[in-house]
C-alpha cells in the first residue's frame, strides 16, 4: 500500500469510539508529552511523518513477513497511515490492533481495531498472539522504556517480530546541515530550543542508538537495525512548520524564543529558503524465540 500526503480530517478528528474503544488511559498532557495529539497540528505532523517514513516502515514489514492472515499490533499509532497499511497487507483473514493513549485521530472501521491503551502503564493486550508488534516515534517519550518494551515483547507469539523505530536527536541535532546564513542559524537555534523542551519533558534524545541493546535485553533474538535520514524537501519543510506551531506556546512560555524569531523562521520555511532535515530514524527489530518467553524487565 502506498501512502500520499493528505490533509487532517476535515471538521476535526474522527470519532474513534464507535462503541469499541476501551475506556481509561490518562491524557498525554498529564504525562507531559510535548507533541500531544490534542492539537490540530498533530494531524499535520502525522501527514508529513507518513510521507517521510511510511515507505521505510512498510519495507521493514515486508522483510519481516507481514502477509495475509498476520496479526499485528500498532503501538502509539497516532494517525491512520500505518494501521491502514497493515490492514491492507494482512487482508480480511488477518487482524490489526491500533492503540494510542489518545486514539482520536484513528478511525474504527477502516480495516483495523482501535483501542485506547498506554503502553507505559497498561498490560499487554492479547499476550502471546501477535506476529508483529510495531512502534514508531513512541518510546523516546515514555519514561519507563524497558517496561514498555517488555509489554510489547509479551504480546508476541513465539517467532513473532518486534519492530521499534525511534529518533536519535542527539546523533544529528541540526535543523540545517548547511549552516550558511542567519536564517539557517536561526533554524538551528530553534531546533535546540525544541530539543530543550523535549528534554525537560523526559524524552531521551539518545534513545535511537540504544534500540538494538534494548531489544536484546527484552529477550529478543536475531536483532538488527538500520537508519533513515531525510534531508530537504517539502515534507521536511511542512513537518518543521507544523512542529514549531505546535510548540510555539511552550517556546514562548519557557523564554526559549520570541514571537519575532518564530515568525521569521516560519516565513523562511514558507519561502523555501531552508534545506531542513530531521534526526535519523533508527529502526531496530528482533524476534521472540520459540523456546523461551521474552524477558519481563
Amino acid at each position: 500500500m502506498t501512502s500520499s500526503p493528505r490533509p487532517p480530517h476535515v471538521g476535526g478528528r474522527p470519532d474513534p469510539t464507535d462503541g469499541t474503544t476501551a475506556p481509561g488511559g490518562e491524557s498525554a498532557a498529564a504525562r507531559g508529552y510535548l507533541l500531544d495529539n490534542a492539537r490540530a497540528e498533530a494531524g499535520e505532523r502525522f501527514v508529513w511523518l507518513a510521507e517521510l517514513f511510511d515507505g521505510v516502515t512498510r519495507g521493514h514489514f515486508d522483510r519481516l513477513g507481514v502477509r495475509a492472515g498476520s496479526r499485528c499490533w500498532e503501538v502509539g499509532a497516532g494517525g491512520p497511515g500505518i494501521p491502514e497499511a497493515l490492514a491492507a497487507a494482512v487482508g480480511p483473514t488477518g487482524h490489526v490492533l491500533a492503540t494510542d493513549i489518545d486514539p482520536s485521530w484513528l478511525k474504527t472501521g477502516d480495516g483495523y481495531e482501535v483501542r485506547r491503551h498506554d503502553v507505559a502503564t497498561d498490560p499487554s493486550p492479547e499476550p502471546g498472539t501477535f506476529d508483529l508488534v510495531h512502534a514508531r516515534l513512541v518510546l523516546v517519550h515514555v519514561p519507563d522504556r524497558a517496561r514498555a518494551l517488555a509489554t510489547m515483547a509479551a504480546a508476541l507469539r513465539p517467532g513473532g517480530w518486534l519492530l521499534v523505530e525511534d529518533a536519535d536527536t542527539a546523533l544529528q541535532p541540526l535543523a540545517c546541515l548547511d549552516d550558511s546564513g542567519p536564517a539557517q542559524r536561526r533554524a538551528n537555534r530553534l531546533r535546540d530550543a525544541v530539543r530543550e523542551l523535549l528534554t525537560r519533558r523526559g524524552a531521551d534524545l539518545r534513545y535511537g542508538r540504544t534500540l538494538p541493546r534494548a531489544l536484546r535485553e527484552a529477550g529478543l533474538v536475531d536483532v538488527a537495525a538500520a537508519g533513515s535520514f531525510p534531508v530537504g524537501g517539502l515534507a521536511c519543510d511542512r513537518l518543521e512548520a507544523a512542529t514549531i506551531r505546535h510548540v510555539r506556546g511552550e517556546l514562548l512560555a519557557a523564554g526559549l524564543a520570541d514571537d519575532a524569531e518564530i515568525d521569521a523562521h516560519l516565513a523562511a520555511i514558507h519561502a523555501g529558503r531552508l534545506d531542513l532535515t530531521l534526526a535519523p530514524l533508527i529502526s531496530a527489530w528482533g524476534r521472540r524465540p520459540a523456546e523461551h518467553p521474552p524477558a519481563l524487565g
